[in-house]
């Protein structure tokens, strides 16, 4: 069903006078009908590059050198046209606002079956039929605008399905869901084998699919240095997989993680009468009379995807105006104007926090005014996160989980007393999940107040000695 043979790949193009990057380098993979494969490995290997081949974005949408052939069903991808690829394979991307086309949940389902002129009963009939599968019936008729980022990805999962396409590319597909969202996509990925479907997976977080893959590609520096057969697989124990770079297989709920939230010897932060509404909205997402949080120790943030964990973090930072309530902090109580001074805050979607035109200047305007020798402090932090190679890239061209560390390289050099972060190892391997742990405990150990809302289960066993359950506060 995929076969690419010989691949290789550089981003840019000559026109441009663009810098040309190697990503992949003479890549051999062949999927048969009905397969399940799993590419593996460090962040920015060239795993999602090899899904844009086969889905035909490279090269029709973004630019580059391609060198060998990407088959789908025994033609080139580089022959067909976008749209007539796109009726053969569906990808959930890693970001899956980035496949949205309309505003409402509902219309993004019917959007793909639209633009094939399907009959209007049939369009119904698969948004029915998906819709039950996913049971995201709360979900229809919905602000696309207004969901959780586990919900857009949940709506992105179904728009796929809704599609009917062969050939599934799902890039990082549990990056934003809870531990129950995560069970449901691989009961989805289930259904999708029983129907026979193709299905090639990008993941770092194996663990939801580890039995279910008839392979695992393990990926570094643009080729496939190892297969996994299926027999391989079950001799591999989680200490096993770490020696390869893989992250665990062990299946475990954040929530089933016994941390307090604070002990009684704890210094606290204290928040009082903190409640967030959105505008319109009868109900506040959470009303909290009184939460305290330990101040210079590192506390997970868990909770299902809508329960308002990212809103909170807002609020924390003072980003928030529909935000009531005070934060009382070291004998002093903050505005949410001081509160911006006061935190620094690593978004889910990094991108979106990313300005300059270089990795080394987004690290060198976040530190503090009068800081000596900003570039080598700026340089020393990059290396630290295995950045400093990648020091005169623009930030945007870095692979997802290399903008995810660059982040967290902005927020050591701002020196915030305060640390907030969204899913800060969502796009990351276990290496470098580790050493984000790693850099966390640091900055603990430095005094810095640290929130990290978080589905991650490794990432808590890591370096989390707190733990605030929000969905029963909200």
């Amino acid at each position: 069903m995929v076969e690419l043979k010989n691949v290789s790949f550089r981003y840019g193009s000559e026109e441009s006078g663009a810098e040309l990057r190697n990503s992949l380098t003479g890549v051999d993979l062949r999927v048969e009908t009905g397969e399940f494969v799993l590419l593996t490995g460090p962040s920015g290997c060239g795993k999602t590059t090899v899904l844009r081949l086969i889905n035909g974005l490279i090269p029709h949408f973004y630019p580059g050198k391609v060198e060998g052939s990407v088959l789908i069903d025994g033609r080139s991808v580089t022959d067909r046209e976008l749209y007539e690829t796109a009726m053969l394979v569906g990808t959930v991307f890693q970001n899956p606002r980035s496949q949205f086309y309309n505003v409402d949940t509902t219309g993004e389902l019917a959007f793909g079956c639209e633009n094939r002129g399907l009959p209007e009963e049939e369009i119904y009939s698969r948004i029915d039929g998906t819709v039950s599968r996913f049971g995201i019936e709360k979900l229809m008729d919905r602000s696309i605008f207004q969901l959780s980022d586990g919900e857009k990805q949940k709506i992105a999962c179904a728009s796929v399905d809704v599609s009917g396409a062969d050939i599934i590319l799902l890039d990082e597909p549990s990056a934003n869901l809870d531990y129950e969202a995560t069970a449901s996509l691989r009961e989805t990925i289930k259904l999708w084998q029983k129907q026979g479907k193709t299905i090639i997976a990008a993941e770092h977080r194996i663990a939801y699919l580890w039995d279910l893959v008839d392979r695992a590609l393990i990926m570094s520096e643009g080729r496939i240095v190892r297969e996994l057969s299926g027999e391989e697989k079950k001799g591999l124990s989680d200490s096993g997989l770490a020696a390869i770079g893989l992250r665990g297989i062990r299946q475990e709920a954040p929530e089933s993680i016994e941390l307090p939230t604070v002990l009684p010897g704890d210094d606290a932060i204290v928040l009082r009468d903190f409640s967030f509404s959105y505008p319109g909205s009868a109900a506040p997402l959470f009303d909290l009379p009184e939460l305290r949080l330990a101040a210079g120790e590192i506390t997970a943030v868990t909770g299902s995807n809508g329960a308002g964990k990212t809103s909170f973090l807002n609020c924390l930072c003072g980003s928030e105006k529909g935000c009531r309530g005070t934060l009382k902090f070291g004998g002093r109580l903050y505005s949410a104007k001081e509160r911006q001074k006061l935190c620094f805050m690593v978004m889910q979607d990094t991108g979106n926090q990313l300005f300059t035109e270089s990795v080394l200047y987004e690290v060198l305007i976040s530190l503090p005014k009068g800081t000596s020798d900003e570039r080598g402090r700026a340089m020393d932090i990059l290396a630290g996160l295995d950045l400093d190679g990648f020091a005169d890239r623009h930030p945007q061209s870095l692979s997802g989980g290399q903008k995810q560390r660059l982040a967290i390289a902005c927020a050591l050099a701002s020196g915030r007393r305060i640390l907030l972060l969204d899913e800060p190892t969502s796009g990351l391997d276990h290496a470098h999940m580790m050493q984000t742990a790693s850099l966390l405990e640091r900055l603990r150990l430095m005094g810095t107040t640290i929130v990290v809302v978080t589905h991650d289960s490794e990432l808590i066993r890591a370096c989390c000695g707190r733990r605030l359950l929000f969905g029963q506060l909200a």
